[in-house]
Protein backbone atom coordinates (compact mmCIF):
# COMPACT_ATOMS: atom_id res chain seq x y z
CA UNK A 1 0.00 0.00 0.00
CA UNK A 2 1.30 3.63 -0.95
CA UNK A 3 0.96 6.27 1.69
CA UNK A 4 1.99 9.24 3.22
CA UNK A 5 3.18 9.09 6.67
CA UNK A 6 -0.47 9.33 8.27
CA UNK A 7 -0.49 6.14 9.23
CA UNK A 8 2.90 6.16 11.01
CA UNK A 9 1.35 9.14 13.07
CA UNK A 10 -1.67 6.96 13.92
CA UNK A 11 0.24 3.79 14.65
CA UNK A 12 -2.57 2.02 11.77
CA UNK A 13 0.12 0.73 10.34
CA UNK A 14 1.12 -1.21 13.19
CA UNK A 15 -2.09 -2.86 13.60
CA UNK A 16 -2.48 -4.34 10.35
CA UNK A 17 -1.82 -8.41 10.31
CA UNK A 18 0.73 -10.40 8.32
CA UNK A 19 1.20 -9.67 4.98
CA UNK A 20 -0.16 -6.18 4.54
CA UNK A 21 2.68 -3.52 4.62
CA UNK A 22 2.10 0.15 4.13
CA UNK A 23 4.78 1.97 2.10
CA UNK A 24 5.07 5.46 2.84
CA UNK A 25 5.57 7.07 -0.79
CA UNK A 26 5.95 10.50 -2.16
CA UNK A 27 3.17 12.43 -0.67
CA UNK A 28 4.32 15.07 1.76
CA UNK A 29 4.79 18.31 -0.81
CA UNK A 30 7.23 20.12 1.47
CA UNK A 31 9.22 16.38 1.34
CA UNK A 32 9.58 16.76 -2.78
CA UNK A 33 10.05 20.29 -2.82
CA UNK A 34 13.30 20.14 -4.76
CA UNK A 35 16.79 21.87 -3.27
CA UNK A 36 17.11 24.44 -5.65
CA UNK A 37 13.43 25.77 -5.22
CA UNK A 38 14.92 26.21 -1.60
CA UNK A 39 18.04 27.94 -2.47
CA UNK A 40 16.43 30.14 -4.81
CA UNK A 41 14.16 31.18 -2.02
CA UNK A 42 16.94 31.66 0.37
CA UNK A 43 18.79 34.23 -2.52
CA UNK A 44 15.61 36.00 -2.90
CA UNK A 45 15.23 36.78 0.47
CA UNK A 46 18.90 37.70 0.82
CA UNK A 47 17.83 40.84 -1.26
CA UNK A 48 17.22 43.74 0.75
CA UNK A 49 14.09 45.36 -1.14
CA UNK A 50 12.33 41.54 -0.76
CA UNK A 51 9.41 40.63 1.42
CA UNK A 52 9.55 36.62 1.00
CA UNK A 53 6.36 35.10 2.52
CA UNK A 54 5.61 31.43 2.71
CA UNK A 55 3.79 28.84 5.05
CA UNK A 56 5.19 28.16 8.32
CA UNK A 57 6.70 24.21 7.85
CA UNK A 58 8.69 25.49 3.84
CA UNK A 59 10.83 27.98 6.32
CA UNK A 60 12.66 24.90 8.17
CA UNK A 61 13.42 22.97 4.91
CA UNK A 62 17.03 22.58 4.72
CA UNK A 63 18.37 24.43 1.32
CA UNK A 64 21.85 23.12 0.08
CA UNK A 65 23.52 25.38 3.24
CA UNK A 66 20.57 26.47 5.66
CA UNK A 67 17.18 26.75 6.06
CA UNK A 68 15.02 29.98 5.26
CA UNK A 69 14.61 30.98 9.21
CA UNK A 70 18.70 31.87 8.88
CA UNK A 71 18.35 34.64 6.53
CA UNK A 72 15.22 36.03 9.10
CA UNK A 73 17.65 35.42 11.83
CA UNK A 74 20.16 37.77 10.24
CA UNK A 75 17.66 40.36 9.82
CA UNK A 76 15.47 39.47 5.88
CA UNK A 77 12.27 39.92 5.83
CA UNK A 78 10.77 36.28 5.83
CA UNK A 79 7.20 35.73 7.20
CA UNK A 80 4.81 33.06 7.86
CA UNK A 81 1.46 33.50 5.96
CA UNK A 82 -1.38 31.51 6.52
CA UNK A 83 -2.53 31.59 2.90
CA UNK A 84 -1.16 33.22 -0.49
CA UNK A 85 -3.58 35.78 -0.47
CA UNK A 86 -2.28 37.14 2.83
CA UNK A 87 0.85 37.70 0.56
CA UNK A 88 -0.87 39.73 -2.08
CA UNK A 89 -2.60 41.77 0.93
CA UNK A 90 1.50 42.80 1.70
CA UNK A 91 2.05 43.51 -1.72
CA UNK A 92 -0.55 46.07 -1.96
CA UNK A 93 0.13 47.67 1.43
CA UNK A 94 4.00 47.56 0.63
CA UNK A 95 4.16 49.30 -2.57
CA UNK A 96 7.83 50.06 -2.43
CA UNK A 97 8.84 46.38 -1.68
CA UNK A 98 9.17 42.92 -4.11
CA UNK A 99 6.58 40.51 -2.18
CA UNK A 100 6.96 36.81 -2.87
CA UNK A 101 4.70 33.91 -2.21
CA UNK A 102 7.05 30.25 -2.04
CA UNK A 103 4.17 28.55 -3.95
CA UNK A 104 4.79 24.84 -3.43
CA UNK A 105 2.86 21.49 -2.85
CA UNK A 106 0.28 18.99 -5.51
CA UNK A 107 -3.05 19.75 -6.74
CA UNK A 108 -4.15 20.89 -3.70
CA UNK A 109 -2.80 23.89 -2.83
CA UNK A 110 -2.80 25.17 -6.56
CA UNK A 111 -6.00 26.59 -6.28
CA UNK A 112 -5.27 28.98 -3.77
CA UNK A 113 -2.28 30.39 -5.42
CA UNK A 114 -3.67 30.36 -9.12
CA UNK A 115 -6.39 32.58 -7.17
CA UNK A 116 -3.62 34.84 -5.84
CA UNK A 117 -1.69 35.36 -8.97
CA UNK A 118 -5.35 36.39 -10.40
CA UNK A 119 -6.25 38.68 -7.62
CA UNK A 120 -2.38 40.14 -7.96
CA UNK A 121 -3.74 40.75 -11.62
CA UNK A 122 -7.01 42.49 -11.15
CA UNK A 123 -5.28 44.79 -8.64
CA UNK A 124 -2.74 45.71 -11.38
CA UNK A 125 0.33 45.00 -8.39
CA UNK A 126 3.56 44.51 -10.14
CA UNK A 127 5.65 44.12 -6.85
CA UNK A 128 3.80 40.54 -6.40
CA UNK A 129 5.66 37.31 -7.08
CA UNK A 130 5.60 33.64 -6.84
CA UNK A 131 8.17 31.05 -6.88
CA UNK A 132 6.40 27.76 -8.59
CA UNK A 133 7.05 24.02 -7.22
CA UNK A 134 4.02 22.17 -7.80
CA UNK A 135 3.93 18.57 -8.26
CA UNK A 136 1.20 16.36 -9.56
CA UNK A 137 0.23 12.63 -7.92
CA UNK A 138 -0.66 11.03 -11.24
CA UNK A 139 2.51 11.03 -12.82
CA UNK A 140 4.39 10.26 -9.74
CA UNK A 141 2.56 6.96 -9.34
CA UNK A 142 3.21 5.96 -12.92
CA UNK A 143 6.93 6.20 -12.38
CA UNK A 144 6.33 4.14 -9.54
CA UNK A 145 4.78 1.60 -10.92
CA UNK A 146 6.74 1.74 -14.54
CA UNK A 147 9.69 0.69 -12.07
CA UNK A 148 10.57 -2.92 -12.15
CA UNK A 149 11.25 -3.10 -8.62
CA UNK A 150 8.22 -1.48 -7.83
CA UNK A 151 6.82 -3.27 -4.96
CA UNK A 152 3.08 -1.30 -4.71
CA UNK A 153 0.09 -4.03 -5.08
CA UNK A 154 -2.64 -0.75 -4.41
CA UNK A 155 -2.80 2.70 -3.67
CA UNK A 156 -4.63 4.89 -1.06
CA UNK A 157 -5.04 8.37 -2.78
CA UNK A 158 -5.00 11.30 -0.88
CA UNK A 159 -7.83 12.61 0.03
CA UNK A 160 -7.53 16.30 -0.24
CA UNK A 161 -5.67 16.43 -3.45
CA UNK A 162 -8.81 14.02 -4.74
CA UNK A 163 -11.09 16.64 -2.83
CA UNK A 164 -9.75 19.50 -6.24
CA UNK A 165 -8.91 16.98 -8.71
CA UNK A 166 -11.25 14.60 -8.28
CA UNK A 167 -10.17 11.01 -9.62
CA UNK A 168 -11.15 10.28 -13.09
CA UNK A 169 -6.92 10.56 -13.37
CA UNK A 170 -6.64 7.48 -11.79
CA UNK A 171 -8.58 5.65 -13.30
CA UNK A 172 -6.26 4.85 -16.49
CA UNK A 173 -3.61 4.18 -14.50
CA UNK A 174 -5.52 1.31 -12.23
CA UNK A 175 -6.36 -0.46 -15.68
CA UNK A 176 -3.03 -0.15 -16.94
CA UNK A 177 -1.17 -1.65 -14.15
CA UNK A 178 -4.18 -3.43 -12.72
CA UNK A 179 -3.96 -2.08 -9.66
CA UNK A 180 -6.26 -1.03 -7.05
CA UNK A 181 -6.93 2.62 -6.27
CA UNK A 182 -9.00 3.68 -2.85
CA UNK A 183 -9.42 7.25 -2.15
CA UNK A 184 -9.02 7.66 1.34
CA UNK A 185 -9.21 10.57 4.41
CA UNK A 186 -6.68 11.07 6.85
CA UNK A 187 -8.17 10.05 10.32
CA UNK A 188 -7.33 6.29 11.43
CA UNK A 189 -10.71 4.82 10.94
CA UNK A 190 -10.57 6.26 7.24
CA UNK A 191 -6.94 4.68 6.25
CA UNK A 192 -8.51 1.14 8.14
CA UNK A 193 -11.73 1.06 6.09
CA UNK A 194 -9.38 2.29 2.76
CA UNK A 195 -6.82 -0.86 3.18
CA UNK A 196 -9.99 -3.13 3.60
CA UNK A 197 -11.35 -1.91 0.35
CA UNK A 198 -7.95 -2.67 -1.38
CA UNK A 199 -7.43 -5.78 0.12
CA UNK A 200 -10.90 -6.87 -0.92
CA UNK A 201 -10.59 -5.78 -4.52
CA UNK A 202 -6.80 -8.12 -4.27
CA UNK A 203 -8.59 -10.87 -2.98
CA UNK A 204 -11.52 -10.66 -5.88
CA UNK A 205 -8.75 -9.87 -8.62
CA UNK A 206 -10.50 -5.99 -9.73
CA UNK A 207 -8.29 -3.34 -9.83
CA UNK A 208 -10.75 -0.11 -9.86
CA UNK A 209 -11.04 2.98 -8.13
CA UNK A 210 -13.03 3.09 -4.59
CA UNK A 211 -13.85 6.12 -3.09
CA UNK A 212 -13.87 5.72 0.90
CA UNK A 213 -13.83 9.51 1.27
CA UNK A 214 -17.48 10.04 0.35
CA UNK A 215 -17.87 12.94 2.28
CA UNK A 216 -15.32 14.99 0.82
CA UNK A 217 -14.38 13.80 -2.26
CA UNK A 218 -16.28 13.52 -6.01
CA UNK A 219 -15.12 11.67 -9.06
CA UNK A 220 -15.00 15.29 -11.12
CA UNK A 221 -13.45 17.04 -8.08
CA UNK A 222 -14.16 20.82 -7.89
CA UNK A 223 -14.25 21.60 -11.32
CA UNK A 224 -14.15 26.11 -10.47
CA UNK A 225 -10.75 25.11 -8.34
CA UNK A 226 -9.55 23.29 -11.85
CA UNK A 227 -10.71 26.03 -14.25
CA UNK A 228 -8.82 28.90 -12.35
CA UNK A 229 -5.47 26.18 -12.13
CA UNK A 230 -5.85 26.16 -15.71
CA UNK A 231 -5.88 29.50 -16.65
CA UNK A 232 -2.58 30.39 -14.43
CA UNK A 233 -0.79 27.38 -14.60
CA UNK A 234 0.65 24.60 -17.44
CA UNK A 235 2.17 21.36 -17.28
CA UNK A 236 5.99 20.96 -17.29
CA UNK A 237 8.49 18.70 -16.44
CA UNK A 238 9.38 19.11 -12.29
CA UNK A 239 12.47 17.99 -9.95
CA UNK A 240 11.31 15.94 -7.01
CA UNK A 241 13.44 16.39 -4.05
CA UNK A 242 15.57 12.98 -3.70
CA UNK A 243 13.71 11.44 -6.55
CA UNK A 244 14.72 13.35 -9.66
CA UNK A 245 12.83 14.57 -12.79
CA UNK A 246 9.95 13.53 -13.17
CA UNK A 247 8.10 14.46 -17.18
CA UNK A 248 5.02 15.90 -17.12
CA UNK A 249 5.03 15.66 -13.37
CA UNK A 250 4.88 19.94 -12.61
CA UNK A 251 2.65 23.43 -12.98
CA UNK A 252 4.19 25.94 -14.10
CA UNK A 253 3.14 29.69 -15.21
CA UNK A 254 1.80 30.17 -18.50
CA UNK A 255 3.33 32.82 -20.76
CA UNK A 256 -0.01 35.11 -20.08
CA UNK A 257 1.19 34.95 -16.09
CA UNK A 258 4.75 34.79 -16.70
CA UNK A 259 5.62 38.48 -15.03
CA UNK A 260 4.61 36.67 -12.01
CA UNK A 261 7.02 34.21 -11.53
CA UNK A 262 9.64 35.25 -8.99
CA UNK A 263 12.64 32.96 -10.82
CA UNK A 264 12.68 34.93 -13.54
CA UNK A 265 12.03 38.26 -11.89
CA UNK A 266 15.53 37.18 -9.79
CA UNK A 267 17.32 35.40 -12.73
CA UNK A 268 17.57 32.50 -10.98
CA UNK A 269 15.45 30.42 -13.18
CA UNK A 270 18.98 28.46 -14.20
CA UNK A 271 20.05 27.63 -10.55
CA UNK A 272 20.72 24.37 -9.83
CA UNK A 273 21.70 22.43 -6.57
CA UNK A 274 23.09 18.76 -5.82
CA UNK A 275 21.49 16.71 -2.58
CA UNK A 276 23.56 15.68 0.61
CA UNK A 277 24.97 12.55 -0.23
CA UNK A 278 24.03 10.71 3.16
CA UNK A 279 20.06 11.77 2.85
CA UNK A 280 18.38 8.60 1.30
CA UNK A 281 15.39 10.65 1.34
CA UNK A 282 15.02 9.63 -2.50
CA UNK A 283 14.68 5.78 -1.46
CA UNK A 284 12.53 6.34 1.42
CA UNK A 285 9.78 8.71 -0.49
CA UNK A 286 10.19 6.03 -3.46
CA UNK A 287 8.94 3.56 -1.04
CA UNK A 288 12.60 1.21 -1.10
CA UNK A 289 13.94 1.96 2.42
CA UNK A 290 12.71 3.21 5.57
CA UNK A 291 13.68 6.18 7.59
CA UNK A 292 15.56 3.77 10.16
CA UNK A 293 17.62 2.18 7.31
CA UNK A 294 19.31 5.78 7.11
CA UNK A 295 22.49 6.15 8.95
CA UNK A 296 21.59 9.34 10.25
CA UNK A 297 18.34 9.02 11.45
CA UNK A 298 18.54 10.04 14.69
CA UNK A 299 21.51 11.45 14.84
CA UNK A 300 22.61 13.61 12.46
CA UNK A 301 19.07 13.76 11.08
CA UNK A 302 16.53 14.64 14.25
CA UNK A 303 13.12 17.03 13.44
CA UNK A 304 15.55 20.12 15.37
CA UNK A 305 18.28 19.16 12.93
CA UNK A 306 16.85 17.94 9.43
CA UNK A 307 19.40 16.51 7.37
CA UNK A 308 16.26 16.41 4.36
CA UNK A 309 12.85 17.45 4.03
CA UNK A 310 10.98 14.51 5.30
CA UNK A 311 12.67 15.25 8.28
CA UNK A 312 11.12 18.37 8.67
CA UNK A 313 7.10 18.53 8.08
CA UNK A 314 4.89 16.72 10.00
CA UNK A 315 3.94 14.57 6.87
CA UNK A 316 7.02 13.74 6.26
CA UNK A 317 7.95 9.90 6.85
CA UNK A 318 11.13 10.20 8.82
CA UNK A 319 9.20 12.92 11.15
CA UNK A 320 6.39 10.63 11.44
CA UNK A 321 8.84 7.50 12.87
CA UNK A 322 10.62 9.90 14.98
CA UNK A 323 7.46 11.30 16.74
CA UNK A 324 6.32 7.75 16.98
CA UNK A 325 9.24 6.84 18.65
CA UNK A 326 10.56 4.37 16.10
CA UNK A 327 14.67 4.13 16.46
CA UNK A 328 17.27 2.11 14.25
CA UNK A 329 17.99 -1.58 14.56
CA UNK A 330 21.08 -2.54 16.34
CA UNK A 331 23.45 -4.46 13.05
Amino acid sequence: MQRPGSGSRSRADELLPAGIRMIHGPGCPVCVTPLETLDRALAIAARPEVLLTSFGDTLRVPGTRTDLLAPRARGSDVRVVCTPMDAVRLARTHPGREVVFLAVGFETTAPANAMAVLHAERLGLDNFSVLVSHVLVPPAMTALLDDPDCEVQAFLAAGHVCAVMGWRAYEPIAARHRVPVVVTGFEPLDLIEGILMAVRQLETGRHTVENQYARAVRREGNTAAQAAVHRVFQVTDRTWRGIGTLPASGLELTARYARFDAARRFGLADLHSHEDPDCIAGAILTGARLPTDCAAYGTRCTPLTPLGAPMVSTEGTCAAFHAAGRTRKAR
